[in-house]
């Protein structure tokens, strides 16, 4: 994957999260669970795409 699609991805996925945060009503709890929520899956993304964690798709959850 090109640098470039990683960044921008990044920068698209960081201004969602802004959006979400300031002008979706909720609760303070809420808006810390979706934060660390994203902000995991952007780093397993981030280990998957630098080839560390390895194929995702092979991963189940049952």
């Amino acid at each position: 994957m090109p640098l470039i699609n990683l960044v921008v991805t990044l920068v698209v996925v960081g201004v969602i999260l802004w959006l979400i945060n300031n002008y979706i009503p909720m609760d303070g709890t809420i808006k810390k669970i979706l934060n660390v929520v994203v902000i995991i899956v952007v780093i397993l993304w981030l280990l998957s795409a630098f080839g560390i964690l390895g194929d995702m798709s092979a991963v189940r959850v049952e």
